[in-house]
């Protein structure tokens, strides 16, 4: 039986929407004990404004570290390996720097130095015959990729058991154990010997390819007459004059040079126009095209995000930029960001705030750091927050520490803070998780009714279904770090597609019925470490299929507003019907989760 009949038409959803960050391919790694784990790969998705999206999938899928990266939140051994995420934020994209005698010269001074570099531009095409032509020698003189792979993996499966085994024997009583210290030193003293060997091995294979070389007469002759037939071309070529087009071009160049800086201090401002200049005389040697954006938003990325150069008056230099949030390095840009423009809310409230300071002093603090005001101003936004999320009496509670407040209260105060200066999106990561039933369902309505006032985008990263379907217009479902099922609210609910949605909504306590067992989803997720060989989800599918264990799924479309990553949708496979227990779900989620039922 279907559920179609309760699927709103969402086809026009993103209509008229704007998106407000969008994300592509992204991949975030983490350096962990010697190994690397992938904990996000290839997220594409598109937040808008004004909506209510939610990230749902089990512990370890995901959902933290996926928001934690567009926040500026990642911890010190994660980094973005691959992917934009751009913030469409018009207050943050426009940037302006003041026009006077001391910045003209110095974007005359940019300008010039780009010029000089220009003149390598007439001999790109030879100069990317000299480095093909380099390449080829190197690699003949060293390992390819994949050898080098293969060894490197050896050597660091070694490292990583080395580490184990010690951390391991560290953890023997050495009055009761020591036959186990025996053997854990025994095994230590074994994989370090295979360490030295392996790594012996890779610095042998590398000397017996470069005596080879070195043997190979003919290749070294035809190699060093044709590197000197190509300098000698290119040494020519350089010598052409710079066409007024090129240099009109570097002076707009020059300026979003000095514009994409212009925040910096004095000498982090310098250093990075020596970077930008470099950068810049690299790619024109290359021959990249400098007139195109995307190519001009690469080279400048290598450094600082591009300020694109739109116009100036008498007083300012005027630009906009895009703003990639995985590009940024600067942690100055990032203080503009987080709080201001990305919030978050988060599961513990407790944790969440100063034991040792007072409430009103917790949130003023971060209005003045964000906003132009005096501390009586903001006092008086702070007592006006306080009112908004629901704190009864608060010129009274203003000067409470937080063990005087409940949970819940603490958890609106979180909120509060949250808010205080109005961002654009409000990340709540299980902000309900640590409450009971009934406060959930309040701050749940809270953070709903605040959206309306504030028009921020709520994401809300949550385990609980019946958090979702409380409050998400969309809903994202994650598994091993990919985004598995995408769709409305209500399709993701009533026609889910993907064999993992039909498990997280099988598992459901409100479906189970009396005197039965509670569904769970058997096994366990794929370790992150390794590289996953087709769907993940596969060993733990009852519907799995053969290509499910070979090749990884494409992303099927439903709708235009539902999609969904698994072989089951592919026209070639059998017809497989969604589990009994979810086939006529749509009573028990209205009953369960006082769903209105005009959807």
């Amino acid at each position: 039986m279907s559920d179609s009949k309760y699927i709103k038409n969402s086809d026009n959803y993103s209509e008229g929407k704007k998106v407000l960050l969008s994300v592509k391919d992204l991949e975030v790694k983490f350096r962990v004990r010697s190994r690397v784990l992938t904990a996000i790969r290839g997220i594409s998705l598109d937040i808008y404004e004004n909506e209510a999206i939610a990230i749902v999938g089990e512990s370890g899928s995901g959902k933290s570290v996926f928001t934690k990266t567009f926040a500026g939140m990642l911890e010190s051994n994660g980094f973005i390996s691959n992917g934009k995420i751009i913030f469409d934020d018009e207050e943050l994209a426009n940037t302006d720097v003041n026009k006077n005698d001391q910045v003209n010269k110095k974007i005359d001074e940019i300008w010039k130095k780009l010029n000089a570099k220009a003149v390598y531009e007439s001999g790109s095409s030879i100069y990317r015959e000299i480095l093909e032509l380099d390449k080829t020698k190197k690699s003949r003189e060293t390992l390819d990729d994949s050898e080098t792979e293969s060894f490197d993996k050896r050597i660091s499966n070694l490292e990583f058991e080395i580490a184990e085994t010690f951390n391991l024997k560290q953890t023997y009583d050495s009055s009761k154990e020591k036959d186990k210290i025996k053997e854990a030193s025994a095994k230590l003293s074994s994989l370090k010997d295979q360490l030295k060997k392996e790594n012996a091995d890779k610095d042998a294979a590398i000397k017996a390819r470069k005596a080879e070389l070195s043997a190979d007469k003919e290749f070294l002759s035809e190699y060093n007459t044709k590197r000197e037939q190509l300098l000698a071309e290119y040494n020519e070529a350089i010598k052409k004059p710079v066409s007024k087009e090129i240099t009109d071009r570097n002076l707009i160049l020059a300026k979003e040079v000095y514009l994409s800086v212009g925040r910096f201090g004095s000498l982090a401002r310098e250093r990075n126009i020596k970077k930008l200049i470099k950068a810049l005389g690299e790619a024109m040697k290359l021959g990249i095209d400098l007139s195109d954006d995307n190519e001009t938003n690469e080279v400048f990325n290598t450094v600082v995000f591009r300020v694109r150069y739109i116009g100036e008056d008498d007083e300012k230099i005027h630009g906009k930029c895009i703003l990639d949030l995985t590009k940024i390095k600067y942690a100055g840009d990032w203080s503009k960001i987080r709080g201001a423009r990305i919030a978050t809310v988060f599961q513990d409230p407790m944790t969440s705030l100063n034991p040792i300071i007072t409430i009103g002093k917790q949130i003023t603090s971060i209005i003045l750091k964000h906003q132009n005001c005096s501390e009586a101003e903001a006092r008086e936004r702070a007592i006006i927050l306080m009112k908004k999320v629901g704190i009864p009496n608060a010129e009274n509670r203003f000067d409470d520490y937080p063990f005087q407040y409940s949970g819940g209260m603490r958890q609106r105060i979180v909120i509060a803070i949250a808010l205080s200066c109005q961002p654009k999106i409000l990340i709540c990561d299980e902000p309900t998780t640590a409450l009971d039933v009934t406060i959930q369902a309040q701050i749940l309505k809270l953070l709903k009714d605040l959206q309306k006032e504030f028009n921020y985008t709520i994401v809300f990263i949550t385990h609980d279904l019946g958090v979702v379907a409380n409050i998400a217009d969309r809903v994202a479902v994650m598994y091993a770090g990919q985004i598995v099922e995408l769709g409305m609210a209500d399709e993701i609910f009533f026609d889910p597609r993907h064999p993992y949605t039909w498990a997280l909504l099988s598992s459901l306590p409100q479906l189970a019925e009396r005197n039965t067992k509670l569904y769970s989803i058997t096994g366990t997720p794929p370790s992150l470490y390794n590289k996953i060989v087709g769907d993940p989800f596969a060993p733990r599918n009852p519907y799995c299929l053969k290509i499910d264990t070979v090749k990884d799924s494409p992303m099927f479309k439903i709708t235009e507003t539902h999609y969904a990553k698994t072989w089951l949708l592919d026209p070639r496979a059998p017809k497989v019907e969604k589990p009994d227990i979810i086939n006529d779900i749509h009573q028990k989620l209205i009953d369960s989760f006082n769903i209105s039922t005009d959807i």
